[in-house]
């Protein structure tokens, strides 16, 4: 009678020693990951870089590929695919991962430099959803990239090394808090207040905006650029240090943007050392999820299918059969169950920490709103290869029906009638500037694409 009942066990108790062996060498590579990819940009670039040098080669409509050939196409230098060719024919699908590589951060405004009270500060226009008062007196760094006039592209990275300054967005002091504090917590701090301090120090002379020329002379220093260039630049604020373990048993990672490279990694490195696939292996790493999968590096975007579009070219495939018999998981994160705020969530229904990779058959809001709504038949499929796998996996919905909700990438994919289902890292404090996920399950979601990815 015991087999009967669906009785999850905390993952630590089912792991063998290879598991606990490779777990922890995993996690190290991907806290090595997030300390290089703090952006989408910086994803792609580091993705890149370790991809070449497993013998993946950027891609050119009309090259000859056979099985086992490694490629990937680069969009604009924000979202990235990669794909290993499988022995069967796209006729007959792919097995496709989609993560994206954007997090909620502060993006600085076109014209953002100004002096008040001679101090000079950097105007910002928060990206995704973010809880305001959050993003206060914490240490930021500055990313991003600056275009010259004549064409040039400077990165910046100002806040991350040991002897970079760091940045902040300052708060008011309690003793003065009074009215503030009688506030709701999303009107305590407003959006046009989440203004960053770059400094104090006027520069020698007379005349007005003294601080802020300083700041524009040593950018100029630094960049050789001039303040019309910060009109054209792509600069974000994101909480600076690096990844850390979390706990006395170190069992957790803290990092800013699990949401969504957790799972952007997890998809990656499995394809890394992928021999010759049964079916086409593809990973898809957008950028924009966050407000909506739009513009031309987003999901909803072209991009998607003129690479399948070109692959399917190659072997004479339509694109519409390819996608119609493809499958793909949408490696995007859940809710962890947080016992400090049960209220909010179905606790027989929530992911937990340590229970494996969650699979989650629809997310949306309320009345599921927005969902793909995988089928019976999908989730099957993935729960029997997962099974085989030997990968810990549980249930996630997000949060309770009407608490409110979220979305993924999933309903994009699907749209483009692939069975898709959402799979990915249970997170806690998600979209905080500092996150945290259980090695395990990180560990298990890598676990779950590669045998994706290697499934007949």
């Amino acid at each position: 009678m015991e087999n009967l009942i669906y009785a999850p066990k905390n993952g630590f108790d089912r792991l063998n020693e290879t598991d606990r062996a490779e777990l922890e060498s995993y996690c190290r590579r991907y806290m090595d990951f997030m300390d290089a990819a703090k952006t989408e940009r910086e994803s792609v670039t580091e993705t890149i870089r370790i991809a070449e040098q497993h013998g993946f080669r950027e891609f050119q409509a009309g090259m000859a590929l056979q099985p086992g050939d490694r490629v990937y196409a680069n969009n604009r230098g924000k979202s990235i695919i990669f794909a290993v060719i499988g022995r069967e024919p796209l006729s007959r699908g792919c097995h496709i991962t989609a993560a994206h590589a954007d997090s909620p951060r502060l993006d600085i405004k076109p014209n953002p430099l100004c002096e008040d009270s001679e101090l000079a500060f950097l105007k910002t226009h928060y990206y995704g959803g973010i809880k305001k008062y959050q993003w206060t007196t914490i240490p930021l760094a500055l990313h991003g990239v600056i275009t010259t006039q004549d064409g040039a592209v400077h990165t910046v990275t100002i806040g991350e090394d040991e002897s970079d300054p760091i940045f902040c967005v300052t708060d008011l002091l309690i003793h003065l808090a009074a009215d503030q504090m009688k506030k709701t917590l999303a009107d305590g701090v407003t959006g046009e207040n989440l203004r960053v301090l770059m400094g104090t120090q006027p520069i020698e002379g007379e005349g007005s905006d003294r601080v802020k020329k300083n700041i524009l002379s040593l950018l100029h220093e630094k960049y050789g650029i001039v303040e019309e260039d910060l009109l054209s630049a792509e600069l974000t604020m994101v909480p600076a240090g690096k990844c850390r373990e979390v706990g006395l048993d170190r069992s957790m990672i803290s990092a800013y943007g699990h949401d969504d490279r957790v799972c952007v990694y997890a998809e990656f490195e499995p394809l890394l050392d992928l021999e010759t696939p049964a079916y086409t292996a593809v990973c898809v790493l957008a950028d924009k999820e966050e407000i909506g999968s739009v513009g031309v590096s987003g999901m909803q975007s072209q991009f998607f299918e003129n690479f399948m579009a070109d692959l399917c070219d190659i072997q004479d495939v339509k694109l519409r059969h390819c996608l119609a018999a493809s499958t793909c998981l949408s490696a995007d994160v859940s809710n962890a169950y947080d016992p400090l705020y049960a209220e909010t969530c179905d606790k027989q229904n929530n992911s937990r920490l340590n229970y494996g990779i969650s699979l989650c058959k629809y997310t949306g809001s309320r009345g599921k709103g927005g969902a793909s709504d995988a089928s019976s038949e999908l989730f099957n499929k993935i729960r029997t290869i997962f099974n085989r796998a030997g990968v810990l996996w549980q249930i996630a919905e997000l949060g309770k029906v009407d608490q409110g909700g979220g979305g993924t990438v999933a309903a994009y994919m699907a749209n483009r009638n692939i069975d898709t289902l959402d799979a990915g890292v249970p997170v806690l404090s998600m979209h905080a500037p500092m996150e945290l996920v259980s090695k395990l399950d990180a560990y298990m979601t890598m676990k779950a694409m590669r045998a994706f990815y290697l499934a007949k």
